[in-house]
């Protein structure tokens, strides 16, 4: 309270605590786990590469702020993690299972922006459009296979249909920034590898802090425009 007896300002509302559901799917149980804003004006829904899950960095990072922005964060691990296996399955049923979720991510009554991690990035890439995707969002994007330029994926990054926006690591080997189509809206995290990661050896003790807050801010800055 103020000291002239009126109600002090409001201030800024809390996120939400994280909740976990269980959605079915085709391949099995996929598992949603909300970061929920206070005052939420979109969702971002965020998939995981085929190397691990929704514990990843940059995930991390972004269900940890953008709820701050009026931003809901939906993580979502696909059911072959849920299950505990350690090989993700084919494209075809990793989309299949992302269709599956996608109307519990719509039935929040906000806007959708699909978006992934790696392997979760081309799922995110490929069923924008037909699941009405109001945007992607693309981290660490495998343009092409480690060594394998003339194996390109740019196709699937480019057919979305809807504003992309690709963050990828400066010395990512499944494609550096400089190799993305000119047309392409990319974000260089500098240093950083797949995973987002940046080396020890020469940086500063803030470095890996510094590059997660390239991602954080980017991609909150990108979604202020829609």
């Amino acid at each position: 309270m103020r000291d002239d007896g009126g109600a002090a300002p409001a201030g800024p509302a809390e996120p939400a605590a994280p909740e976990a559901e269980e959605v079915d799917t085709p391949a099995g149980p996929a598992r949603v786990t909300w970061h929920r804003a206070a005052r939420p004006r979109l969702v971002l829904a965020l998939g995981h590469g085929a190397g691990g899950g929704v514990e990843a960095r940059d995930l991390r990072a972004l269900a940890g702020t953008l709820p701050g922005h009026g931003v809901s964060v939906a993580l979502v691990e696909q059911p072959w993690r849920v299950a505990g296996k350690r090989v993700a399955p084919a494209p075809g049923t990793l989309d299949a299972g992302w269709r599956a979720v996608w109307p519990v991510l719509a039935g929040e009554g906000l806007p959708v922006v699909s978006g992934g991690r790696s392997a979760g990035a081309r799922v995110a890439c490929r069923t924008a459009g037909e699941l009405g995707a109001h945007a992607v969002l693309a981290l660490a994007f495998p343009l092409h296979p480690p060594g394998r330029p003339e194996r390109s994926r740019a196709g699937e990054l480019l057919g979305t249909g809807v504003r992309t926006l690709v963050v990828q690591g400066g010395r990512d080997p499944f494609g550096r920034p400089a190799e993305f189509p000119k047309d392409a809206e990319v974000v260089e995290v500098p240093g950083g590898d797949h995973g987002f990661a940046v080396p020890r050896r020469g940086a500063g003790p803030d470095a890996q802090e510094a590059a997660l807050a390239v991602i954080t801010a980017s991609v909150r800055e990108w979604l202020e425009r829609e």
